[in-house]
């Protein structure tokens, strides 16, 4: 099954097979509920009602050139049927209400009308108190929950930490990687450039991407950034799973931190999240800092660019203090 908005009655029978549709109940409308990045997604109107429904494929949807796992959206079903779990988190998440590891394709309940929050990374806007404790407490919660000295091998999920290795750790710090970042402002090449030549910043770069690697102790998100919150009429929602695997628990709070830190947010949210988090034995903050400081490095000067309105300025002052968090 090739999941095609052209093709509603396609759908509908789908949808139908599999018991995820009432037999009299016709699909009325196939439309794309946002931009999307890494998956195939649709919300799908009947007159009873409206699901979601997701497929991913062998590369990522918004760029196909870039392969990727085509099993992430059954990894991604797997965290969701996990979290469901525990009452905090499923308040938390859309209910999973089908998943069909053949065609690597989910059904998750409708939230609604909702935004993300990268709206974060525009002037003057700021994550509200209630906000930034409810994001907090959903990773205090999940890394507790799910802390285990013998990691599910079902959420190894290696193949989508190679790519966000790739993505992270290394093609931003290459010399020539074939992107050129004056193409995202101009003057940012050369702003990058010391970077990309600095032997020692590589080096322990690469010992922190070795960390991200080895399997570790809690079940983490994976992805846990302003793309992946909604603001919903039921309150903040977390959605796109399909990075999680049971790993150090201070890459999910330090990749929350980096990108607030890009989104400019007040010193008092920061300080917000560090003294709500409850951080299970043995966090490390020094780690923490370096998963930040290596996310706002590769968010300015990799591929995936964020849709920011910084100054150039601006972001040479991030990476100043994304080196010192990596030193």
């Amino acid at each position: 099954m090739h999941l095609d908005a052209q093709q509603p009655n396609a759908i509908q029978d789908y949808l139908r097979r599999r018991g995820w549709l009432d037999t009299a109940e016709v699909v009325s409308s196939a439309e794309k509920p946002g931009e999307g990045n890494m998956n195939y997604t649709l919300r799908i109107t009947t007159p009873l009602r409206t699901l979601i429904i997701k497929q991913s494929r062998g590369y990522v949807e918004k760029y196909p050139t870039i392969a990727a796992p085509a099993d992430r959206a059954i990894i991604e079903g797997r965290f969701y049927q996990k979290a469901q779990a525990v009452p905090m988190l499923a308040e938390r998440m859309p209910q999973l209400l089908g998943m069909d590891e053949e065609n690597n394709m989910l059904v998750l309940e409708d939230l609604g009308t909702a935004t993300d929050y990268t709206f974060l990374y525009q002037p003057c806007r700021q994550l509200d108190e209630a906000d930034a404790r409810a994001l907090t407490d959903y990773l205090s919660v999940l890394h507790s929950q799910f802390s285990t000295d013998v990691p599910d091998p079902a959420f190894a999920n290696r193949d989508m930490r190679t790519l966000n290795h790739e993505h992270i750790f290394n093609y931003p710090f290459l010399a020539d990687n074939g992107f050129d970042l004056d193409t995202v402002q101009p003057g940012l090449q050369a702003l990058a450039a010391p970077y990309k030549k600095d032997a020692d910043l590589k080096r322990r770069v690469g010992q922190l991407g070795s960390v991200y690697k080895a399997d570790g102790r809690a079940l983490l998100h994976g992805d846990y950034y302003p793309g992946s919150w909604l603001q919903t009429t039921d309150g903040i929602k977390v959605i796109d799973p399909e990075f999680c695997f049971y790993g150090p628990p201070e890459f999910d709070l330090g990749i929350m931190m980096a990108h607030l830190m890009m989104a400019e947010q007040p010193a008092t949210v920061l300080n917000t999240i560090l003294s709500s988090y409850e951080k299970p034995s043995g966090f490390d903050d020094t780690l923490r800092q370096q998963f930040t400081g290596v996310e706002i490095m590769r968010r300015l000067i990799g591929l995936a660019q964020l849709p920011l309105s910084l100054s150039l300025e601006a972001k040479r002052d991030l990476l100043d203090d994304a080196h010192s968090l990596l030193s």
